[in-house]
This record gives C-alpha cells, structure tokens and sequence, in this order.
C-alpha cells in the first residue's frame, strides 16, 4: 500500500509522488529504503514481455533447451526471467530481452509493444526508471505444416 501525505492543495499526494518532486526515490524515504533485487525486475520484465501477441518464447535456443529439461523435473516451475537480464541501480534500471517472435508478426510494432509494457510494469511494481528496454529477436516461429503424411506400409514384415 502507497502511504498518503497531504498536498499544499489539501488533496492526499503519494509518498512516491513527493520524494520524486523533491529530485529523490519512492525507494529511499525519511523511514526507510527500499532495495530491489534484479531476479525481481528481470521476473518483472519476463512476465510483461510473454503477455504481448506474437512472443512466441523467450531466451536463446540453448537457454529455451535447459528451460524444457527443468520444466520436465517433476516440482520444478517456469523460469519467468529466462530471456531476460537487467541491470538494477537505486534508482534507474535497464532490461534486455531476448525473445523468439511469431512468424507474420511486424517486428517493429511487437518490439514497441514488448518495450511498453515493460517500462509500465516495471515502473509501476517498482519505482524504479526504466532507462532502456533493448530487444534481441533471436529467432522465428514458423507454423507447423497441419497436413499429415500418409501412413507408409512397412517395408518388411
């Protein structure tokens, strides 16, 4: 929950709002600081980054084959940061994401869409800056052929 302070004008203003007008961060205040590790923006970034239509995976092709033999072990969960590094200081981050787009897709429009949602989601769970968002499209996902081959009869028997 955002604590609340009252404004020159009588209205309640954020605690985020006032330590950012007076030049300084949400996460260091007269009670206290905030730290925020980089496996909890790079999560972040994950999550934003796989809601956009036309991400098809995250991560390179070796990073995407470890990520399929640890979903196999039995107790184990998706790795939400795979594809994603980031660089975290008190106050300013940075995100790079590598991703693996859906055949058809405009690449422009779906590297906007993931670079938006990111800098949102990032910033709103945060208060951190999002200082760039950079995306390394690694591959694309070409749709499956549905046609099935004839069944063949075996050569021997």
């Amino acid at each position: 929950m955002s604590e609340q302070t009252q404004g020159t004008s009588g209205g309640a203003v954020s605690t985020r709002e006032t330590a950012m007008s007076r030049g300084g961060s949400a996460l260091s205040t007269s009670r206290g600081t905030t730290t925020i590790s980089d496996v909890v923006v790079s999560k972040i970034a994950g999550i934003a980054a796989r809601e956009i239509n036309g991400v098809h995976a995250m991560g390179s092709g070796t990073a995407r084959a470890f990520g399929a033999i640890r979903e196999r072990i039995p107790g184990s969960t998706t790795n939400q940061s795979m594809g994603v590094q980031v660089e975290v200081g008190e106050t300013q981050a940075a995100v790079d994401v590598s991703i693996v787009a859906e055949y058809g897709v405009a690449i422009t429009d779906l590297a906007e869409g993931i670079r938006r949602n990111v800098i949102n989601a990032v910033e709103r769970m945060t208060g951190l800056e999002v200082v760039e968002v950079n995306i390394d499209v690694v591959d694309i996902h070409l749709p499956q052929d549905d046609t099935q081959q004839p069944e063949q009869e075996p050569r021997v028997q």
